[in-house]
């Protein structure tokens, strides 16, 4: 084994987490790119697209805390192991899907496999280098993932185009395999010197709490809100995260402190948070879905179609920090989140067709600006609005709100889209379509913009059906944007003293 304090051990524990983290951070642009091909090939509902991330975002963001903490307990190096092996044998069994149910319970495995590497790849980087070198290697580390997610979708895209949606599962298999011989062979093992309670109850809690209110808000538009299913899945949701709450409040180490909240900075950011990043990941599972099905970009070319967000956002990053130092967090998370509410909104203008350059191209690069503005403020606030010891439980919270905040935003925005879809497919074919070929689109309404038919009318008004849902979609983003703004001017103090340039 090669001794903790040597430098090989450092680069090799901070290679590890890169690709680590990147495996998990890629996957879910990778698949958001291969969702149109997959619900082609698997005749699926929007609804079960949904599920192909729910699942995964799932049980990521309810066992992302506890993965830390079980890192802490039995070692670091042992269970970002377990959690690789469990991702890569999760996305060869993605791969190999022969129906929605199998990929879906894949996905859900590759989340929990994500929850132990995510957490994991900062612990080791943390037990690696010692404090004074730490800040440049967690600079790396966000460098790398930056790069990797813009490599992400254009990867996943080309292979879902030329080869098969199955690849944007296997190109995990060789990462997966370097990463476990890296660790076993290069990467020291550590454990925490005071590692917390591993706090199951609050886990499963938490798990069938969320598991509960997504399955009602994703299949209440296609069986009702009076479902006996859907109605049972609601109460039991609720019933469960309320139960969480109540013992989160009462046991001696609960994996979500509520006590940390009373800090005004820091209850402030996680609100800030909860509102953009809903928005963020609730509209941008459905940009995809209106590129390929609707605009009819190839699967690459989505893909592509958001570098220039990333790029704005990887390029900026720097000034942005050195932007806090200046003037204080507050005013750029009041101006970051107002912008990227701007980028929703144009978002909303395109019709069908046109050029990339005039109708999705500005949108991302205003989102990406705004977004870039936001990032290095809202993680300066969270780290500092608590002590150094709390550090690393206050950067996991703010993470799994983040993540939490995406997972409810895709099933709430999917009733969102549906509704306008709804009432924009019924008035678009009453214009003189053949009755065959509305019967035809009607019973495929649940697959959206995915509704496979020839006619050339029918086809157009599908597309603007789309198109009218995913207005409203982009339109509740910019909202949320707003609203996060407004938290942010009403709950963060400002800046005691800013310095001059």
């Amino acid at each position: 084994m090669t001794p903790p304090e040597s430098e090989a051990a450092r680069r090799w524990t901070l290679v590890a987490a890169v690709v680590g983290s990147g495996m998990a951070f890629v996957d879910g642009t990778i698949v958001n790119v291969a969702l149109p091909a997959i619900q082609r090939a698997m005749n699926a509902t929007t609804a079960d697209a949904q599920w192909v991330m729910e699942s995964y975002a799932l049980l990521l963001s309810a066992l992302l805390l506890v993965g830390g903490v079980l890192g802490d307990h039995y070692g670091r190096r042992r269970v970002f192991i377990i959690g690789a092996v469990v991702f890569t044998l999760a996305s060869l069994g993605c791969a190999a899907s022969e129906s929605m149910t199998w990929l879906i319970g894949m996905r859900a495995l590759q989340g929990f496999g994500a929850a132990l590497l995510i957490p994991g790849s900062l612990s080791l980087i943390t037990s690696a280098f010692p404090k004074e070198r730490r800040g440049a290697a967690i600079g790396t580390w966000s460098a790398f993932s930056g790069i990797t997610a813009a490599i992400g979708p254009v990867l996943g895209g080309f292979l879902v185009e030329h080869v098969s949606w199955h690849w944007a599962f296997l190109v995990n298999l060789p990462l997966g395999i370097v990463l476990i011989a890296i660790c076993y062979w290069r990467v020291p093992e550590s454990k925490g010197v005071d590692a917390g309670h591993i706090d199951i109850v609050g886990a499963v809690l938490a798990t069938i709490g969320l598991a509960g209110v997504i399955y009602a808000l994703i299949e209440a538009p296609l069986h009702g809100w009076v479902s006996p299913a859907v109605l049972t899945s609601a109460v039991v949701g609720v019933a469960g995260l309320a139960i969480f709450v109540v013992v989160e409040m009462r046991i001696a180490a609960p994996m979500l402190p509520l006590g940390l909240f009373r800090d005004r900075d820091f209850a402030g950011a996680n609100v800030l948070t909860l509102l953009l990043y809903a928005s963020l990941g609730g509209s941008l599972f459905f940009v995809p879905l209106n590129l390929i099905q609707v605009q009819g970009y190839g699967a690459t070319g989505a893909g592509a179609s958001l570098l220039p967000f990333i790029v704005i956002m990887f390029a900026l990053s720097r000034w942005t920090g050195r932007l806090v130092d200046v003037v204080g967090a507050r005013l750029p998370l009041i101006v970051g989140p107002t912008l990227a509410g701007a980028g929703f909104a144009l978002y909303a203008l395109p019709g069908v067709g046109g050029s990339y350059w005039t109708t999705f191209f500005p949108a991302a690069c205003v989102l990406g600006l705004g977004m870039s503005i936001t990032i290095a403020p809202l993680t300066t606030t969270v780290m500092n609005a608590l002590s150094p010891d709390l550090a690393g439980t206050a950067s996991g919270v703010n993470n799994a709100v983040s993540r939490v905040a995406g997972l409810l935003a895709i099933a709430v925005f999917g009733i969102v889209l549906t509704q306008g879809f709804d009432a924009a497919l019924r008035e678009g074919l009453a214009s003189g379509i053949p009755a065959d070929v509305v019967q035809s689109v009607m019973a495929q309404k649940a697959k959206l913009a995915g509704i496979e038919v020839t006619n050339e009318a029918a086809r157009h008004a599908i597309d603007g059906a789309f198109v009218a849902g995913f207005r409203r979609v982009m339109l509740l983003s910019a909202g949320l944007a707003v609203l996060s703004a407004i938290a942010a001017g009403l709950m963060i103090r400002p800046s005691p003293k800013p310095k001059s340039m």
